[in-house]
């Protein structure tokens, strides 16, 4: 929910996420199969809201980040869990008419990853209006957090990943991509990769998709 990417490969393309989180959260549920509203969708729960950051049905792939473009102030109280408004999008017939029409006054401010196998979107919530933007599914992507790192942060972070597209161009599949994912700057706890600020937020796992032939496969990191 902390940092994603999304990368077309030869054959499919591959979206990964890391969720930063606090230590003492309780644990999620690791990717689960659930029925909701007839449809079979999976996802890893978090116990705390029963909400999630990355689900997947047969074709869509919803993944959450905290945050809009800039960081907010956050609210003592809110209305609904960001996590549940993933669970309502990838549960409905039609996810971009639903993002339409959808309330999210008293929601936290977020961002979402919308792929269906064809068209890339990126979705939007800054707490007083939505936006929609389609983006090119034939090229590479990355997405942190405004809650967790500054502008300047994710620009640094956004040359490392393109750096590292560039260097590994004849080598880029879903192992590499995890590979990225978990080890770049490893040295760096406070925004590489994967985070570890005073043993209190860390990165906590890796969720990845991968869509090849219109069939999903994905992978669950517990890194704790």
């Amino acid at each position: 929910m902390c940092t994603v990417t999304y990368v077309p490969l030869k054959n499919g393309s591959c979206l990964t996420s890391n969720r930063d989180e606090k230590v003492a959260r309780e644990k999620a549920i690791p990717p689960t199969e659930y029925f909701i509203n007839n449809k079979k969708v999976i996802f890893p729960k978090d116990p705390k809201a029963g909400g999630t950051w990355f689900a997947y049905d047969e074709k869509n792939i919803i993944i959450l980040l905290n945050g809009a473009k800039e960081k907010h102030i956050t609210k003592n109280q809110y209305r609904k869990s960001r996590g549940l408004i993933v669970i309502d999008l990838i549960t409905s017939e039609t996810i971009l008419d639903v993002w339409k029409t959808i309330n999210l006054d008293g929601i936290e401010p977020f961002t979402i990853v919308y792929f269906n196998g064809e068209e890339l979107y990126q979705l939007e919530w800054n707490e007083l209006e939505k936006s929609t933007i389609s983006l090119n599914p034939k090229k590479n992507h990355i997405w942190s957090s405004s809650t967790l790192y500054e502008k300047e942060t994710r620009d640094k972070r956004e040359i490392w990943f393109h750096e590292y597209i560039l260097k590994n161009q004849e080598n880029i599949n879903p192992e590499s991509l995890l590979n990225f994912h978990q080890f770049t700057e490893s040295d760096n706890k406070e925004f590489g990769l994967q985070i570890n600020r005073n043993n209190t937020l860390k990165t906590i796992s890796i969720t990845q998709c991968v869509l090849v032939q219109n069939k999903i496969s994905s992978k669950y990191i517990d890194l704790m």
